[in-house]
């Protein structure tokens, strides 16, 4: 058997891999459950993150990836063997290609250790692309064009911007408020109004059915512990208030699309305005970001179709097109 061209979205939250000629074989969560006394992977992806605060003080479930970049090199290499091997894309005879996307602004360090981990993985080659410029390709925007296009991928813990001619990045911008700090910040909230501890998990079930930053009226019950009594406690939340918790860092990513679009060059200005803005990302998903962006930035904001698939499907689409890529950077 030989071996493939794979695409790899190394994301904080999640990790997608997209296999030519197969499609996206894998989407689970970026997390692994160690054993502290061994230091050893027990579980990895969907099993770890049900473990994520239910685990006795042995075991910990960690997320190698911060703010999209590693954070934990060891961990990182034990998560991508085991999804590597998982998806059986070595051959007998060859090493994979591997493409990884990473965020705009990650530092050659950050760089030289995400190529490492791939290495160790088994990798023949490794291809990094920038994040927004694969989000692009996978949203369907033409990028190759002498035309302005702009994409705004709200991730697990990074949001990049970029605006895209001819087939790459004009100006960007690559910020640490994402996904995960609006985790954050619902769970300060429910802490601070009601006095009540809830886990992450609860903290994210309440962002996908309730939050939103524009109009809303949904509740949720929740249960959490009480931090006066101690003991369990069950309450209701409604979207405005979940709206109030959010809008100052959904805020921070407006202002940074902002920036960006007043370093572009007018004349790809005037396409934005045409063409409009691309959201991608699971961020993406939170209810009135789209109407939120148009009101602010005064153009048209479309969601992608797959915006949690965007980067795994733009790495599918470059996977096509793997020897061209291949003869300008090989590592």
């Amino acid at each position: 058997m030989f071996s493939r061209d794979v695409g790899i979205d190394l994301g904080t939250a999640n990790v997608l891999i997209y296999v030519k000629g197969k499609g996206i074989v894998l989407d689970e969560p970026s997390v692994v459950a160690i054993d502290t006394n061994t230091g050893k992977a027990l579980a990895v992806g969907e099993e770890a993150r049900r473990m994520v605060g239910r685990t006795p003080g042995n075991i910990v479930a960690i997320r190698p990836l911060k703010d999209g970049v590693i954070a934990d090199f060891e961990v990182t290499e034990q998560m991508l063997k085991h999804f590597i091997n998982k998806i059986k894309v070595k051959g007998v005879f060859a090493k994979p290609r591997i493409l990884i996307c990473t965020p705009t602004n990650i530092t050659s360090v950050e760089q030289k250790a995400i190529r490492e981990a791939a290495q160790k993985c088994g990798a023949k080659h490794i291809f990094l692309e920038e994040e927004p410029k694969v989000a692009a390709i996978g949203a369907g925007m033409d990028i190759f064009q002498p035309s302005g296009n702009m994409v705004v991928d709200i991730g697990g813990g990074t949001t990049d911007i970029a605006v895209l001619s001819m087939g790459d990045i004009v100006t960007s911008s690559s910020i640490k408020m994402a996904g995960d700090k609006f985790d954050t910040e619902i769970l300060q909230y429910i802490k601070k109004e009601y006095k009540l501890l809830i886990g992450e998990r609860t903290a994210e079930n309440i962002k996908l059915n309730v939050a939103t930053v524009y109009e809303r009226d949904e509740e949720l019950e929740i249960r959490g512990r009480d931090m006066v009594s101690g003991l369990p406690r069950t309450i209701t939340v409604g979207s405005k208030e979940i709206q109030k918790a959010l809008m100052e860092p959904v805020m921070v990513i407006v202002q940074a699309a902002k920036s960006v679009l007043e370093k572009t060059p007018p004349e790809l200005s005037a396409d934005i305005i045409d063409r409009g803005i691309m959201l991608t990302g699971g961020g993406a998903l939170l209810h009135g970001i789209d109407r939120l962006f148009a009101d602010e930035l005064k153009v048209p904001v479309l969601i992608a179709e797959e915006p949690m698939r965007a980067v795994a499907n733009g790495t599918g689409l470059m996977l096509e097109h793997m020897d061209k890529i291949a003869k300008r950077k090989v590592f």
